[in-house]
C-alpha cells in the first residue's frame, strides 16, 4: 500500500500556504494541523481525499478516542483529542470549498470530527496549576552561581524573564539594541524579537526588586565591557560548544548569535528551580502568571491594572483576567471566608442585592460584555 497520495500532497501543500499565508500560522501551528491530516490519511490508507466521506470522520473519530498512549499505555488526553479532531475540523472545512472537493463535501461535514459534549467540556475545562511567587523565583535567582561567563547568562536570563515577563521566544531572540536599562524598559521589535503574533510593544521592567533589575544590568554591562558586545549582538549569546580531551563535546563559551528557539531558556529556569527541589515553570510563559498575580495584589485602580496589563503585551485587560488571573483555591477560600464574616450591609431586608451595589459592579465590571445597569 502507499504510504503518499500525489493529488494529496498537492492538496496539503496549498493547505499549508493557506495557512501560513493566509491565516498567518506559525511553523507549530502549521506542523500540528499537518500531523492531524497525516493521522487521518494514515487510518484511511491514504484514500483521495476527493472520495471523503462522513463515515470516514465518525470512524476516525471513534479510532482515536479508543487509541493510547505508547508512552503511558493510557487513554490520550481529551484535550490532545481535541485539538486533533479541531485541526481536521478546519480542514474539511477548507476542502470543501476547493475545485476538486467542492461537489463531494456538504457544508456541516467537518462536524463530524468532534467529541460529544461532555468530553468537549472535559478538554476545555481549565486546571488550577501551580505559580511559584515572586520570592521563590528570588530564592532560585539568588541561588544560582555566577562565576563564567556562561553561569552570569544564566542567572541573568532567569532574573530578566522575571523582570520582564516576556516570553521565552522572545527572550532568546532579543539583542542588546531591544533594552535600555536606563529608562528600565525592554522595546519587543517584532522585526527582531520573536513575539506571539509577530506584534511590537514595550515592557517597561515590572516592580519585583531592585537586586533582580541589578543582575541584568551587570550582566549588559559585562558584555558590552569585557565581552565587547555591540547593540545588535545577542543580550543572550548562546553556548559555544568545544572539545574536551575524550573528544566529547563540552560548553567553553559563549557565542555572538542568539539561540533558534527558547528551549534552552525552559532548560535554564527549569534546572534552577529543581536545584531548589521546586517544581519548574512551565510552557513559553514561564513567569507570567507569577507577574499577573503580582499585578492583582500591587494595582490599586483598574487603570492601574489596565497599564499593568498591557505592559504584558495584552491589548484587552479581560486577557489578563481570564488568562493568568486565576485566583489559587487557598486564596479563594481565604476570600469567601473573610466575606462571610463581614456585615450583610449589601443585601436589603426583602433578601435582594442592593440596586447602588448592582449598578456599581455593572458600571465597573459589565462595561466588559457590553451590558449597563439598567439591561
Amino acid at each position: 500500500m502507499s504510504k503518499h497520495h500525489p493529488e494529496n500532497e498537492r492538496i496539503k501543500h496549498r493547505y499549508r500556504v493557506y495557512l501560513q499565508d493566509a491565516r498567518g500560522q506559525s511553523e507549530a501551528s502549521i506542523d500540528k494541523a499537518l500531523s492531524a491530516i497525516h493521522a487521518f490519511e494514515t487510518f484511511t490508507r491514504h484514500a483521495s481525499f476527493r472520495k471523503f466521506h462522513i463515515e470516514q470522520a465518525r470512524a476516525f473519530t471513534r479510532d482515536l478516542k479508543a487509541r493510547t498512549n505508547p508512552a503511558t499505555g493510557k487513554p490520550y488526553a481529551k484535550a490532545t483529542l481535541n485539538g486533533q479532531l479541531s485541526d481536521m475540523r478546519r480542514f474539511v472545512a477548507w476542502l470543501g470549498g476547493q475545485p476538486e472537493c467542492r461537489k463531494r463535501i456538504a457544508y456541516g461535514d467537518a462536524d463530524y470530527f468532534r467529541l460529544n459534549e461532555k468530553d468537549e467540556r472535559i478538554a476545555r475545562a481549565t486546571r488550577q496549576k501551580r505559580v511559584p511567587s515572586v520570592d521563590e523565583v528570588e530564592r532560585v535567582i539568588f541561588a544560582m552561581p555566577h562565576g563564567s561567563d556562561i553561569e552570569k547568562r544564566d542567572r541573568a536570563v532567569v532574573a530578566f524573564s522575571l523582570l520582564t515577563c516576556a516570553r521565552v521566544s522572545a527572550v532568546a531572540s532579543a539583542r542588546l539594541k531591544h533594552v535600555d536599562v536606563t529608562e528600565a524598559l525592554f522595546h519587543q521589535d517584532a522585526r527582531d524579537v520573536k513575539t506571539k503574533r509577530s506584534k511590537t510593544f514595550t515592557t517597561w521592567f515590572f516592580p519585583v526588586g531592585d537586586d533582580i533589575r541589578l543582575i541584568v544590568t551587570d550582566w549588559i554591562a559585562h558584555l558590552t565591557g569585557a565581552l565587547h558586545f555591540g547593540p545588535d549582538d545577542p543580550l543572550f549569546p548562546r553556548t559555544r560548544l568545544g572539545h574536551d580531551e575524550n573528544r566529547h563535546f563540552v560548553p567553553i563559551g559563549l557565542e555572538r548569535e542568539n539561540w533558534a528557539t527558547g528551549q534552552p531558556i525552559r532548560a535554564i529556569i527549569a534546572d534552577a528551580f529543581r536545584q531548589e527541589d521546586l517544581p519548574p515553570p512551565s510552557g513559553q510563559h514561564v513567569f507570567r502568571d507569577t507577574i499577573a498575580k503580582l499585578g492583582e495584589q500591587r494595582c490599586p485602580t483598574p487603570e492601574a491594572f489596565k497599564a499593568w496589563s498591557q505592559n504584558m503585551g495584552h491589548d484587552q485587560v479581560l486577557t489578563t483576567f481570564t488568562s493568568y488571573g486565576q485566583v489559587s483555591p487557598e486564596r479563594q477560600a481565604e476570600i469567601i471566608r473573610s466575606i462571610a464574616k463581614q456585615d450583610n450591609a449589601t443585601i436589603n431586608r426583602t433578601g435582594e442585592p442592593d440596586p447602588e451595589t448592582v449598578k456599581w459592579v455593572f458600571d465597573h465590571v459589565g462595561k466588559a460584555f457590553g451590558k449597563k445597569a439598567n439591561d
